[in-house]
């Protein structure tokens, strides 16, 4: 980062804590002594992939102060989809200030439980069922107009593109002849025809262990919301099932994903439907999301900086590849993606065996579970 912008973010930061504390004083009759914009304190926290940055204060309790660039990010559109989805059930950091001109907001602190932290053999069957109810209530919302832009074939399809461009292209330094690129339109055809067959409906749209945080006694809070669409109905339910930072057996993913479909149909969320059309449309939908997860990590790491994206690509080409080999339709891709592809990725210093990518190991033997 160069100096100028680093001085920026420093300026911003200072911006928002001043902000933070004249929200803080105002919501008091009194404000409190010695003045909290002398001695408010913002610790930084990690952020998410996008252009926000995320710190919790000093106050007891504590809070969420966000710098959300108005440039880049939408303040009144995250407003609008935090409220919404809280009065339907979705327990949304609650809004407590925000300042849409200049991009500030303070949150409710939803803590630091991150459902991946929790994941274990042990835990992992009562807490996605925890999480795939959260889900359920979710997909049970009806549409608010203008709220939830269409998930639609141009979307989904610019996202399958960052796979070239992103990885390809610019991370690999490899060039697409127009005969690899007319396969991979192909494949990408059959993966928008599998997601418009699909019942539509909201689509929180990175509904996986990252932002989804556990509370004692509570509800899961539900973060990173802020581009909610309206789309396929397995896209969040695979998201959950096949993260990006944590995997689990095929035959249990797929049971699991069998289980939820039963529910959605009782729930009147889903009508009734083949269990192989739909371990189709949950797998091909997966595979648009890992297809976009390998492009678009490769751009954090090159365009915004973010380094802690790649080491997460090997698990998404086992992904990739277990898909593809599976369906007749995809394999073409595949035969391409492991001839071509794969020994560029290879040489990567960040890249480690994809075969292994996202098995979990034993403390007391040091094996696989």
């Amino acid at each position: 980062m160069n100096e100028c912008v680093s001085e920026g973010l420093d300026q911003r930061r200072e911006e928002l804590r001043q902000w933070a504390a004249r929200a803080l004083a105002s919501g008091h009759e009194q404000a409190q002594q010695p003045p909290l914009t002398d001695t408010l304190d913002l610790q930084p926290l990690s952020g998410d992939a996008g252009f926000r940055r995320y710190f919790r204060t000093d106050t007891n309790p504590s809070l969420i102060a966000v710098d959300s660039p108005p440039q880049r990010t939408n303040v009144k559109r995250f407003v609008a989809l935090a409220d919404y989805l809280r009065r339907n059930g979705i327990h949304t950091p609650l809004v407590l200030a925000a300042d849409v001109e200049h991009g500030y907001m303070l949150l409710e602190d939803l803590g630091d439980t991150q459902l991946l932290r929790a994941l274990n053999n042990d835990s992992v069957a009562g807490l996605y069922a925890e999480v795939m109810n959260e889900l359920l209530c979710l997909q049970q919302i009806e549409r608010a107009e203008g709220l939830f832009p269409p998930y639609d074939r141009e979307l989904l399809h610019m996202e399958m593109r960052l796979l070239p461009e992103w990885l390809v292209g610019k991370l690999l330094g490899r060039e697409i002849s127009p005969e690899e690129d007319q396969m991979l339109e192909r494949t990408f055809a059959h993966l928008l025809d599998s997601a418009s067959a699909q019942p539509q409906v909201l689509v929180h749209r990175d509904y996986h262990s990252r932002n989804l945080m556990l509370r004692d006694g509570e509800r899961p809070g539900v973060v990173d919301f802020q581009d909610a669409v309206w789309g396929p109905v397995t896209y969040d339910l695979v998201s959950l099932l096949r993260d990006c930072y944590i995997r689990w057996p095929q035959e249990q993913v797929e049971n699991w994903a069998l289980a939820y479909a039963a529910i959605a149909v009782d729930s009147g969320v889903l009508p009734e439907v083949a269990p192989e059309t739909f371990l189709r449309w949950f797998d091909w939908m997966g595979l648009q999301r890992h297809f976009k997860v390998l492009g678009l990590f490769p751009r954090l790491y090159l365009r915004d900086g973010k380094h802690g994206y790649l080491p997460d690509l090997p698990l998404v080409i086992r992904y990739t590849l277990e898909v593809t080999e599976k369906y007749p339709e995809l394999q073409p891709f595949a035969r391409w993606f492991r001839a071509e592809i794969l020994p560029l990725v290879e040489q990567q210093d960040w890249y480690r065996d994809y075969r292994t990518a996202g098995e979990r190991v034993t403390a007391d033997t040091g094996t696989p579970e």
